[in-house]
């Protein structure tokens, strides 16, 4: 009990003030980086970010309480030094957190994704993130070393040559991707909610979920699950953008058809304007914005006829189901019709007796 009062004897006010700070800052550090979180963030990494915080908030208190507190220690020694470097780390990391919101507010773009309004990255935000963390890292670097007293030019050379090294020998694994992610960006050709067609030994069409430092989420529309592509890999496929549209009318999609020699064209013709009346009654009067399907011949060959249903829509999302829904019109109506859809046989196989 002695030893107990004595410790707290050698408190004074700038102790309690430590103390009772890094308390509050330990407890509320949730709600703090919650207000300075981006909206829809990875739930694991805003976790990571706040134990990330209170574990530092820890180490200053246990560091502070052991020198100043246990050993009494009030000259500058290893302990204040090493608490120094503590609070220099965690000031950086909340004047980063707290920058990088800013810069999302001042300069980011409101996007409508999945029904929700969202923030998203541009060239402009993404740009003065990377800097202000560049600036900030160095300010830090400069500063720890400063406390650490390395004031030989030969000493505080060689820890930014250690780090200088580092970065030069790590920068294919990370220097593609960030150029490549501000090309994305500044070009404005795939921003986040965006419908795209990638070609990867298959087709891909996905929706753009998140446009990240060092990759890209893709939500496949096909398969209902998430894809992760390097930002540096994404710039080697041709990218079809279906959410930029040519013209006012909406993205123009292209289905094919092949029907027999023996079908005269008009009938084909009213097959397919009765399945354009079904394909209304299914998605809607407002399908393809007023504009009627563009039927014609897009190939004649050796056994049939190939038609092509040229069709105009603003709802790329749905893109997979209303491909679906108009097949399975102009199926039914074809059978109706009497018309097949399948490639005829046009050859005689011949059989010879031996």
């Amino acid at each position: 009990m002695d030893i107990i009062n004595i410790y707290l004897a050698r408190i004074d006010l700038l102790d309690y003030v430590v103390i009772v700070l890094n308390l509050l800052l330990m407890i509320s550090a949730k709600w703090i980086l919650q207000f300075f979180q981006a909206e829809n963030g990875d739930t694991s990494k805003f976790l990571l970010k706040v134990q990330s915080f209170r574990a530092l908030n820890l180490l200053i208190l246990l560091t502070y309480g052991y020198n100043s507190i246990y050993l009494a220690n009030d000259e500058s020694g290893p302990g204040l030094k090493l608490v120094s470097i503590w609070v220099i780390i965690y000031l950086s990391y909340l004047i980063k957190q707290i920058f990088s919101y800013w810069v999302r507010k001042k300069y980011g773009k409101l996007r409508e994704i999945n029904g929700a309004q969202r923030s998203i990255e541009t060239y402009n935000s993404r740009m003065l993130s990377l800097l202000s963390g560049v600036v900030i890292f160095v300010i830090a670097m400069i500063s720890i070393i400063n406390v650490m007293e390395f004031n030989s030019l030969l000493q505080a050379g060689g820890v930014i040559g250690i780090i200088g090294v580092f970065l030069a020998l790590t920068q294919n694994a990370w220097a593609p991707d960030i150029i490549s992610g501000l090309i994305f960006l500044n070009s404005g050709m795939i921003e986040e909610g965006d419908v795209i067609e990638l070609d990867d030994n298959g087709q891909i069409i996905g929706v753009v979920f998140k446009t990240k430092m060092f990759h890209t989420e893709i939500l496949n529309l096909v398969n209902n699950h998430r894809i992760m592509l390097k930002n540096s890999k994404l710039r080697d496929f041709t990218i079809q953008n279906l959410s930029k549209f040519a013209s006012a009318k909406g993205l123009r999609e292209q289905l094919c058809f092949k029907i027999g020699y023996s079908v005269s064209p008009e009938k084909v013709r009213q097959m397919f304007l009765a399945a354009e009346e079904k394909v209304k009654i299914e998605c809607g009067n407002d399908f393809g914005n007023g504009q009627s399907f563009e039927v014609g011949v897009l190939n004649t060959g050796d056994h049939a006829v190939e038609w092509s249903v040229f069709y105009y829509t603003k709802e790329v999302k749905s893109l997979m189901s209303v491909r679906r829904t108009i097949r399975e019109c102009i199926l039914k109506t074809a059978d109706e019709f009497g018309i097949s859809l399948s490639t005829p046989i046009t050859h005689q196989g011949v059989l010879k007796n031996e």
